[in-house]
């Protein structure tokens, strides 16, 4: 092979666990390595892109991608690091769920080029359905020990923890469905190596167990870190909960800050982790950033790319627009641009109220707008002093007391956005 793929998972800080020799059976030949999704949801989360990256570097050091969807063990629940168990789903919505995550995943890895190394997708709902009980507990479960078992760190601390109500067998047998996966893929589709986040160890090992116990052969293991966040609260969470990849779950605006908000230290770690870019091209982004962080190049850079290959040019220029509404010089015309969940996003936490439609069929006066109608302002005088210091402005324009707010002046035909100086902020809907 001529990229060595362990080398460039190293500089870039997303190597935690690797078995012996797995750099060395990578270099011989191309591999086909696999790494497993939960499709309890239609969208992947931002806590997903580790692993994604991983496949993505995979591909590009000419190896085969398999990524696998845990149809079946996505049905009884993962016991590393979780304290509750998951949910049933009918095999309809885990097929949904799978083309979407097939949809995300495309954006990262070839599945379609027909190339030697093209991406493969697999759901181990597909081999795990006609596997009776009695069959696995036969053919797989004889090989393990409950001693082996119990050693995981995964089990020992779910067994020791807070929880009253323990580990059920559902759980406790998560690794050896997992491990038979291993073994599957390894005997049906050559697959020698599986990756993972750093607490996937013990699930992992246990397949290589099976595949050496049942299988004859060697299967190998690598895993990255868990990336955590400098200030120690958890990476990929917002105030709304998961950063999706989505777009309509998290909006590419949104994505796009959750990115640009990222404090130096940890920008420094996420853009070796989360983008394409090489080694010099990073080195050179540090060093820009160390000789002026409050420009924030690392950021920026950071935003830029993984926006991109998450949604689009397209919405990475619409996000850029978007947040200089905000921060930057703007426009009506820029504002009445956004589609009406982007200015949402925009103007998530501004101060509103609502007037009704027939308030402004006539036009409604500046007076009635800042104060009266809406107690942006506390007094009609307050009012008439702001307007007269020319401070205030409509949809980015600035007014004077004889102007009236009309139906033309709607955003998305029902917001109108008034400004008093660059900092106070004030919606009015109109309802």
């Amino acid at each position: 092979m001529s990229k060595n793929f362990v080398q460039e998972l190293q500089w870039r800080g997303m190597v935690h666990d690797a078995m012996p020799n797995t750099e060395e059976h990578l270099m011989e030949a191309m591999r086909s390595a696999y790494v497993g999704f939960d499709p309890t949801a239609d969208s992947l989360h931002i806590g997903n892109l580790v692993p994604i990256m991983l496949l993505a570097h995979f591909q590009r050091a000419g190896h085969r991608p398999v990524a696998l969807v845990g149809g079946a063990t996505g049905m009884i629940g993962d016991p590393s690091g979780k304290s509750s168990e998951r949910n049933l789903l009918d095999e309809k919505t885990l097929r949904h769920n799978q083309e979407c995550v097939r949809a995300q995943l495309s954006q990262f890895l070839d599945f379609t080029s027909g190339a030697e190394n093209e991406a493969v997708m697999v759901n181990n709902y597909d081999w795990m359905k006609e596997f009776s009980f009695l069959d696995f507990i036969r053919d797989v479960g004889k090989h393990i020990t409950v001693n082996y078992m119990m050693a995981k760190d995964s089990v020992k601390n779910r067994l020791s923890g807070e929880s009253a109500d323990g580990m059920s067998f559902t759980e406790f047998t998560y690794q050896l469905v997992q491990g038979y996966d291993f073994l599957h893929l390894y005997q049906n589709n050559d697959c020698s190596l599986q990756m993972g986040g750093s607490d996937q160890w013990g699930n992992i090992t246990t397949g290589t167990e099976l595949i050496r116990r049942i299988g004859g052969g060697k299967g190998y293991a690598l895993t990255c870190p868990l990336i955590t966040k400098s200030d120690g609260s958890k990476f990929g969470k917002s105030e709304g909960g998961n950063v999706w990849l989505d777009a309509k779950r998290t909006s590419p605006y949104k994505f796009y800050q959750y990115w640009l908000n990222t404090s130096d230290e940890d920008a420094e770690k996420y853009i070796k982790i989360f983008t394409f870019l090489n080694q010099e091209e990073i080195e050179a982004l540090i060093e820009v950033h160390k000789e002026a962080p409050h420009q924030r190049a690392l950021q920026k850079k950071l935003a830029e790319e993984v926006t991109v290959t998450v949604h689009s040019e397209e919405a990475l220029e619409n996000a850029v627009k978007a947040s200089n509404i905000l921060f930057g010089k703007s426009t009506g015309d820029d504002l009445k641009a956004l589609d009406e969940a982007t200015f949402l996003d925009v103007f998530d936490g501004v101060p509103q109220a609502e007037v009704a439609t027939s308030e402004i069929a006539d036009g409604l006066d500046m007076i009635g707008a800042l104060a009266e109608k809406t107690g942006f302002l506390n007094s009609n005088g307050e009012a008439r002093r702001a307007l007269k210091e020319n401070s205030v402005s409509v949809n980015k324009e600035k007014v004077t007391e004889d102007f009236k707010i009309t139906k033309e002046h709607l955003i998305n035909n029902r917001f109108v956005l008034l400004q008093r100086g660059k900092r106070n902020k004030f919606l009015i809907k109109v309802v």
